[in-house]
């Protein structure tokens, strides 16, 4: 069996894969992120993910950042407009001390006011150095239009102005709120048993409370295809071209994940890279990618070229997504296109890491996971069919922003 699962008695649910190794990988995944915020909150769960390292019950912040670093371990954590991932990494006899040290700061951060001023302080630092970045800002621009009028509508960090009125009362009740064990998962992956996985779980977390969430998650509004041009004096343009798309529980979401890779994956010989970049010599940097949501989901297209390459490059991919929607795949397009999205698939799940993460996150999600093999199979049981469908569905009528 790959994965072992199991649910402790507060609803808090478990996954641990066995495998061969001195390294262990742990992470608590909490289904709340900023899709979760109420107006007048935006960046308070990213605020919070940065507050659970300033101190709990039983440690000072200093004790909370040196307890796995003392041993050669590493704790960190993540916010995405879904989720708030606290993750560690040990040595396998250190497992237990890093559930331990995760479950600590999930459930007994205190929050301490000074600590969490001088930490917005380090966030504002953050979000200006994410606005000295077109090619980041242009994804969060782009995606507060195309989810305008929904949760999903703003970024992650929030506003600088926002962030300063937040205090630990505010951080208290937003976990009180959202952070609740029937939407928690923790994942291990390491070279001890699932027993040993679950018993530890058992012991550091199965001794909270249960709770529940009180609301559900809004479904975006439909919003009209826009374009728009921002003038941002940059030495290049930047450009994000797309759409909705399918949601993470849609059965069409692999037929799209497949596409996306095949135009504008990492591979080099993606379609608008062997177009764009080594045809005709425009761009340097062009991906295509596909993020997908509970409910919706965006694939975009983001290319920065010269401002006098910005018509060419916007031509040549408006082109391909013509041919990519009547035009389709030949029998051995899909299968040079099938088999190296599975071996990129198999590269990446070798980072162990990389597939607790994966593995948390996809139970929090569907209630299962499955397995390579799985995976695999759906894959090759696709068609070129499903795919042009994907395509006349998704990158029709699609919106475009610019920087230039």
């Amino acid at each position: 069996m790959e994965f072992y699962t199991y649910t402790l008695p507060n609803g808090i649910r478990g996954i641990h894969r066995q495998v061969r190794g001195s390294v262990a990988h742990c992470a608590l995944v909490i289904g709340a992120g900023s899709r979760d915020e109420h107006p007048g909150q935006y960046g308070l769960a990213h605020l919070t993910e940065h507050a659970f390292f300033k101190g709990t019950e039983r440690r000072r912040a200093w004790q909370v950042n040196c307890r796995l670093e003392n041993l050669g371990g590493e704790l960190n954590a993540f916010t995405t407009k879904e989720d708030t991932t606290v993750h560690a990494t040990t040595l396998r006899g250190d497992f237990a001390k890093a559930a331990e040290l995760i479950a600590d700061i999930a459930f007994r951060s205190t929050f301490p006011e000074r600590e969490i001023e001088r930490e917005k302080e380090v966030i504002a630092d953050e979000i200006n150095t994410y606005k000295d970045s077109p090619a980041d800002m242009i994804y969060d621009t782009f995606e507060e239009m195309l989810f305008e009028g929904s949760e999903l509508g703003h970024n992650i960090l929030g506003r600088k102005a926002a962030l300063m009125r937040y205090d630990g009362d505010a951080i208290r009740a937003f976990t009180a709120r959202t952070h609740t064990t029937d939407r928690m998962v923790f994942s291990s992956i390491g070279n001890f048993s699932p027993g040993r996985a679950e018993a530890v779980a058992l012991r550091y977390f199965g001794g909270h409370d249960a709770s529940a969430r009180g609301y559900e998650r809004a479904v975006p509004p439909p919003v009209n295809p826009f374009e728009k041009t921002v003038t941002k004096h940059t030495h290049q343009t930047h450009c994000i071209i797309g759409g909705r798309a399918y949601g993470i529980d849609c059965p069409k979401r692999l037929p799209l994940a497949l596409l996306v890779n095949m135009l504008g994956g990492p591979s080099a010989n993606s379609l608008l890279n062997i177009e764009i970049r080594e045809k005709h010599g425009l761009s340097y940097n062009i991906e295509a990618t596909y993020t997908p949501y509970g409910d919706s989901g965006l694939a975009a297209i983001y290319f920065s070229s010269e401002h006098a390459n910005e018509a060419q490059c916007i031509e040549l991919i408006e082109k391909e997504l013509h041919r990519l929607r009547t035009v389709p795949f030949t029998g051995r397009q899909l299968s040079m296109a099938k088999k190296q999205f599975i071996a990129q698939l198999a590269i990446s799940s070798e980072s162990n890491e990389s597939y607790m993460l994966s593995a948390g996150k996809s139970l929090l999600t569907h209630g299962e996971v499955d397995t390579m093999e799985q995976v695999y199979a759906k894959i090759e049981a696709l068609t070129a069919a499903q795919l042009t469908e994907a395509a006349e569905e998704v990158f029709t009528g699609m919106s475009r922003l610019i920087y230039r």
